[in-house]
């Protein structure tokens, strides 16, 4: 009872199981959401972030296409909000952080001779020992 020549029968009642990913709010997009979009009326201001934890009625999930390609009304100032979880573009500071950390690389010398040049650097009494950037401290009970 419940198959026809075609296949199972389906129920002409929608069903209420609800996938478990949700989906971007724009008409006829399917793909699965990545963004949560909120209105800030009063500051005019649309404000994009990471996915909510929970779908809200006045907020609007959208895919990664969507988000990207957002848009507000003329007067409007839109803030976006980084997810802490996807990684950070690289910026004009990473960029020069990396140049500067390989022209020292490529300085080795003349770190060594600074460093051993006699009593550029102050020698703590507490440290007992120093390995690159960190150091071991006496106890200072003994």
């Amino acid at each position: 009872m419940g198959e026809s020549r075609r296949g199972p029968l389906k129920s002409a009642v929608p069903s209420n199981v609800v996938s478990p990913v949700r989906r971007c709010s724009r008409t006829a997009c399917g793909r699965p959401a990545v963004a949560t979009l909120t209105y800030v009326y009063a500051d005019s201001t649309a404000v994009l972030g990471p996915l909510a934890t929970y779908a809200e009625p006045h907020c609007y999930d959208l895919c990664a296409e969507h988000s990207e390609r957002l848009t507000a009304p003329r007067g409007w100032e839109v803030v976006r909000l980084l997810d802490g979880s996807a990684p950070a573009r690289p910026s004009g500071d990473d960029l020069e952080a990396l140049a500067n950390a390989v022209r020292e690389a490529a300085r080795p010398q003349e770190r060594a001779a600074g460093a051993a040049g006699g009593g550029a650097r102050t020698v703590d009494p507490m440290e007992v020992a120093r390995r690159g950037h960190l150091r071991v401290l006496r106890s200072p009970d003994n």
